[in-house]
Formats: structure tokens, C-alpha cells, sequence
């Protein structure tokens, strides 16, 4: 192996350490990534799960944060096939009784499904932000306590908001059919409704649907990470798959290595062994995937346009499950979260055939089923579902941790995000992508701003490499 001085390593080709690298090479340093499986992605990946010519996401597949990702919109992605595809509704929340909430992109059309009780409160929510998401993300989607805001004004009055537990924030509304809609934006932190900047989580996924929707990949999420790579290789980049790296001796040396995993493989690799070590992982994952005969059956027409379906119809329910994973145990009825992309994309199945994509959590490390709990609650809102499966794929926690060591313990957002967590990744510093290793840096979902398919942790970490090795020259 060629031991010449490299200017970066990026171990790790998921689509934060790609924007890393993308940044640093287009910044005129010489990148190599090493990534340990056969292909780059990482959470973005597209595979043939269950049946020949069913294309599925193994892990991530709805993207309001990468359609609205500065950094993604800052890059001629498009030119190198990312393409985003929209279903009719970003979202819905059905109910038993047939009917839904939705999240469209007009927030008219939001509001007026969540009944004339609580249509105007959604409206004085939301209204102070919409229109503004090129705004308000630069100044979201970084640590918080990264200098001062471009935009102060906004930012103060969405931190006004943001701040809360999403607890407080749904007494603003009389009806469950609000109350549960929050909630299930909220639960995608996986964490207490009664945890600060919960209702800024939440308040950040139904601007980002209201702005940009949310949109899926165009013939899977795949393209995100291939139009990336492909970007990184125009400027030089090197990428070599198949390469594990189990010390940094097993790498060429370098000015900085910037590493896509979690805290603690890092700390591993690096022989950083005290790093970290407060570090906790959260909740983890039961995902089913699906080869359907037809669309799914929904009750409610609304989720037969939706690219994205929760499955909760309630906030106490909803809660409940929540409160059950972060202690450590099973919920009596799982939140579910599905996905059809052939909805917004035919392509990704046999013409008539339908992918489609569930999931709930469980406590991190569980080695139960949560198969039966998932389809009855699909059953509960789309009677007959069942009868459409043509062939899944399970994956639970010790699945999805073998197909991705960041996932430790089946946690697919890479560390907790009850509370402060959500913010504070992985650790309180000044600048969370640097470790006591003036070469070494961080730059998974586990910094900030945390989970998704945006690129943004990567950015950032990106900009740290770039001040450390101006000042180390």
C-alpha cells in the first residue's frame, strides 16, 4: 500500500462521510474513502429484498431533509441522477374510523383536515415559517450553539416553539386528530413526548413537508448516495469498498481522518479509548419489508396518496409506545411508520406491484418479533392487507446491526435522541466533529444535527477539517 502523506481519509461512505469528502475535495485536498462493504450508501441503499425486480431501502427511504438539504441543494446532485420523486401527500395519519389527517403541502389543505376546532391553531403554528425553509434550515440544521444565527429573528421565534416538549405544545390543540399528527412527527426522535425540543422536531418535519415534501429517491435511495460518489470521483476523489478498518495502521497516513460511524467505533479505531464513553445508544428498529400484489388497502382515502402513513391513531397511544422503548421494553401496540415509494416511483416494482415498508421500534438489542404486532396494526387501518403480501424480508435489530456496525445494538439513528440528546451529540463540546485527536474527526448522524439523509453532519465536520488544517499550517 502506497504510505505516501494523504490529505483526508474518510472511513465510511454512508451520505454523511460522501458530503464530507465532497466538501473537502471540491475544498482541493486529496480524499480517499474506505468503506467496509461492497458499495457506498450506508443508510442509503437500495436492494432486491424479497423478489426479483422489487427494489427496496434497507434502512432510509422518505427524505424531507434531503430534498431541503442546504448542503444537497448547495451540489449539482441532479446532473450526477438524483432525481426526487413525490407521492400526492407527503403524508397521512388515519384514524378507525376511516377518515385521515394529512400533511400536504398547502397548509390550507393540512389544516382543514384536522377539523374546525383546531384548523386555525395549526395555521398560527406553522404560518410564522412557511415560505422560509432556505432560511430557517441553515440556521436548524447545525449546533445550536455554533455562533450566532443568520437569520436571529426566525430562529428565536422557532426556538420560542421548538424548545418545548411536544407535551406542552399539543395542548394548543382541542381534537386527537391534531394532537396525534404532532405526535407522530415528534416520534420520529424516538423519545418521551415530555422531552425539551421535542415539539422542534417535530415543528421541523412538518415545515420541511410543507416546503419541500417528502419526496423519495428516484429508483431508490441508491441515487442520493451513488450522486455523491459520483461527485466526489469528478474531483478527485478515490473511494475503495470492500476494506474494513479495524486501526488506523491499516491506513495510509494522513493529515485527517474523518470517520462515518459511530462514536464508538471511532474511538475503537482510533485508539481514542476513553472517547465517548458516556455515549448512549437508543431504541432500535424492527423493519419489514414488502413485496405487495396491489397497493395496500387503506381505509382512509388519503393514505392511498400518501408516500409516508403513520400508524397511531392516537397521542396517548402514541406516547405510550414511546415511553415503553426509551425504558427498555416492548410496547403493548407499536407506532408504525410506513413507506410506498412505487406510489411516487413505478419503477422500483413489476408493473401493478407495489413495495412497501414498515417499521416500529423496540428496545435496543431485542431479539423478539415484532412482525404479527406490525401487520395488525396495517391490518387495523388497511383490512386485508395481508392478503397482498406476495413476499417480506424481517429485519430487527441484530439484522440491521450485522448490515451496518453503526447501528449498534439495531439503532438506526445512532444514539439516543431523548431530550437534550436530540442536540447534544455525541458529546458537549464546542465542536462536536473534533475529538481529542487534533487528526481525527466525526462526522455520522451521531453529531449534530442528527439522524436523516441530508449531509449535513457531514458539511459541517467538513468545515472543521478545513479550519483545523488551515490553523495546523
Amino acid at each position: 500500500m502506497d504510505r505516501d502523506l494523504a490529505d483526508v481519509i474518510v472511513i465510511g461512505a454512508g451520505p454523511n462521510g460522501l458530503t464530507a469528502a465532497v466538501e473537502l475535495a471540491r475544498a482541493g485536498l486529496g480524499v480517499e474513502v474506505y468503506e467496509a462493504a461492497d458499495a457506498v450508501g450506508g443508510g442509503a441503499r437500495t436492494e432486491e429484498l424479497t423478489l426479483p425486480g422489487f427494489r427496496h431501502d434497507p434502512c432510509s427511504t422518505a427524505h424531507p431533509f434531503g430534498a431541503g438539504s442546504p448542503v444537497f441543494n448547495s451540489l449539482p446532485l441532479r446532473e450526477h441522477g438524483l432525481e426526487w420523486a413525490h407521492a400526492e401527500l407527503p403524508m397521512a395519519h388515519p384514524f378507525p374510523d376511516g377518515t385521515a389527517a394529512v400533511l400536504a403541502r398547502d397548509v390550507g389543505e393540512t389544516a382543514a383536515s384536522l377539523g374546525p376546532r383546531d384548523a386555525g391553531a395549526y395555521r398560527r403554528l406553522v404560518e410564522p415559517f412557511t415560505g422560509r425553509w432556505d432560511a430557517l434550515a441553515g440556521d436548524v440544521l447545525r449546533p445550536q450553539w455554533a455562533g450566532l444565527p443568520r437569520h436571529p429573528l426566525l430562529f428565536a421565534r422557532f426556538g420560542a416553539v421548538g424548545g418545548l416538549p411536544v407535551a406542552l405544545l399539543a395542548r394548543r390543540f382541542r381534537h386527537e386528530r391534531a394532537r396525534g399528527l404532532l405526535a407522530g412527527a415528534a416520534a420520529h426522535l424516538v423519545g418521551p413526548m415530555t422531552g425539551p425540543v421535542t415539539a422542534g422536531g417535530a415543528l421541523t418535519f412538518l415545515l420541511a413537508g410543507h416546503d419541500g415534501g417528502w419526496p423519495f429517491a428516484r429508483g431508490g435511495s441508491q441515487a442520493i448516495s451513488d450522486a455523491l460518489a459520483s461527485l466526489l470521483r469528478v474531483h478527485g476523489g478515490v473511494i475503495r469498498t470492500g476494506v474494513t478498518v479495524t486501526t488506523l495502521a491499516d491506513l495510509p497516513p494522513a493529515r485527517a481522518y474523518v470517520f462515518d460511524t459511530s462514536p464508538t467505533a471511532l474511538a475503537r479505531i482510533a485508539g481514542l479509548d476513553r472517547a465517548y464513553r458516556g455515549f448512549r445508544y437508543g431504541p432500535a428498529t424492527f423493519k419489514v419489508d414488502y413485496a405487495l400484489d396491489g397497493p395496500v388497502p387503506w381505509t382512509a382515502p388519503q393514505a392511498r396518496r400518501a408516500g409516508t402513513v403513520h400508524l397511531g391513531p392516537s397521542y396517548g397511544e402514541i406516547g405510550a409506545a414511546m415511553r415503553a422503548v426509551t425504558r427498555g421494553r416492548e410496547p403493548e401496540v407499536p407506532f408504525v411508520l410506513t413507506a410506498q415509494p412505487t406510489l411516487a416511483d413505478p419503477s422500483r416494482a413489476p408493473e401493478g406491484k407495489h413495495v412497501f415498508y414498515a417499521y416500529c421500534h423496540v428496545p435496543n438489542g431485542w431479539r423478539g418479533d415484532a412482525t404479527a404486532a406490525i401487520e395488525a396494526q396495517i391490518e387495523r387501518f388497511a383490512p386485508g392487507f395481508t392478503d397482498r403480501v406476495l413476499a417480506r424480508a424481517v429485519s430487527g435489530p441484530a439484522r440491521l446491526a450485522a448490515r451496518n456496525a453503526n447501528y449498534v445494538g439495531g439503532d438506526a439513528l445512532c444514539g439516543s435522541t431523548a431530550g437534550l440528546r436530540a442536540v447534544i451529540r455525541p458529546a458537549l463540546r464546542r465542536v462536536p466533529y473534533a475529538t481529542s485527536d487534533p487528526a481525527v474527526f466525526l462526522c455520522s448522524q451521531a453529531t449534530p444535527p442528527g439522524p436523516g439523509v441530508h449531509g449535513m453532519c457531514g458539511h459541517h465536520a467538513a468545515r472543521a477539517v478545513l479550519r483545523a488544517l488551515e490553523r495546523a499550517r
